[in-house]
């Protein structure tokens, strides 16, 4: 018998670098731990993502339309850097097209484009078949925990907002301690504070309220990832279409392709999906800690 992994958590994204940016030292922290296992879902490839490096331009989406394909390998590298061993696509390999984005007004905030692709993911008729494909998931690997974005995606994003949604309706009916990844207000301003005070920064800095966070008092659970700052930056450095890094010392800045300064923060902080809308219980550092986390005996393949 080949038993299950005491600990089990996993993490609905809506594309490639989303693993890394909201949550990799979460994945990399307990991949690492002994009998814990980690299965990161990732539901479209990315295709309509902009391309930082001049080089490889080609490959966007309004050119040769190789992007997807592409940030499959970035994908891999990152997912080997933070340690996972158990990657899927939601549906299958380009089952869902990355919905694209349309801004909407201040900030990085996004909205559904007014047209979408036939694939598209959050193509509204495509919902109930996603929720099986994730439940699908969920029935077999049988996580205690399960994280993805806030109900407006973090900053609004179609595709973010969809993944949120499935993985909502999914996780009732096989139920897991949800999270939903944010950034505490305080947070965020304090690593904003530090890469005022960098020299050569080459990145603008945003302006207030531009990039999106949370009230501090929504926070559930703050998980220190500052032992895994070396394998977040490897995973980023994998995801090169799409993140730009910057380090001076200790000082990291890393930026999408509207080139706006993000620190790289040592704490990934969430709230519980049963906080959400009401006061935060006290502070938790263990996303398992409320998990009811067994010790997966009777579990597995004879």
């Amino acid at each position: 018998m080949t038993l299950v992994p005491r600990r089990r958590l996993l993490l609905v994204h809506a594309h490639p670098d989303d693993e890394t940016l909201a949550t990799g030292g979460t994945i990399a922290r307990y991949a690492a731990e002994a009998d814990t296992s980690v299965t990161v879902v990732t539901c479209t490839l990315g295709e309509q993502g902009e391309v930082i490096p001049p080089e490889l331009a080609l490959l966007a989406p309004d050119e040769s339309d190789q992007l997807g394909g592409y940030r499959i390998g970035e994908l891999a590298g990152a997912c080997a850097a933070l340690g996972v061993r158990d990657h899927r696509f939601l549906g299958g390999v380009g089952r869902w097209r990355d919905s694209g984005m349309a801004l909407a007004g201040h900030g990085v905030r996004a909205a559904t484009p007014e047209h979408l692709h036939p694939r598209a993911f959050a193509r509204p008729e495509s919902f109930a078949e996603q929720v099986d494909a994730l439940v699908a998931v969920l029935d077999e690997v049988r996580p205690q925990v399960v994280v993805t974005y806030a109900a407006d995606g973090g900053y609004g994003h179609p595709d973010h907002v969809r993944a949120h949604e499935i993985t909502v309706a999914a996780v009732a009916r096989v139920p897991a301690k949800l999270y939903f990844s944010v950034i505490a207000r305080s947070t965020l301003d304090a690593g904003l504070a530090t890469l005022a005070t960098a020299t050569g920064l080459p990145f603008r800095l945003p302006v207030p309220d531009e990039l999106p966070s949370v009230p501090d008092k929504a926070i559930s659970a703050r998980v220190d990832v500052s032992g895994q700052r070396r394998a977040r930056i490897a995973a980023m450095r994998a995801h090169a279409t799409q993140i730009a890094l910057w380090d001076s010392g200790d000082v990291i800045a890393l930026a999408m392709s509207n080139l706006v300064a993000q620190p790289l923060l040592d704490v990934e902080e969430y709230v519980a999906a049963d906080d959400a809308g009401g006061p935060a219980k006290d502070l938790i550092e263990d996303l398992f800690a409320d998990a009811g986390a067994g010790d997966g005996s009777g579990d597995g393949d004879e």
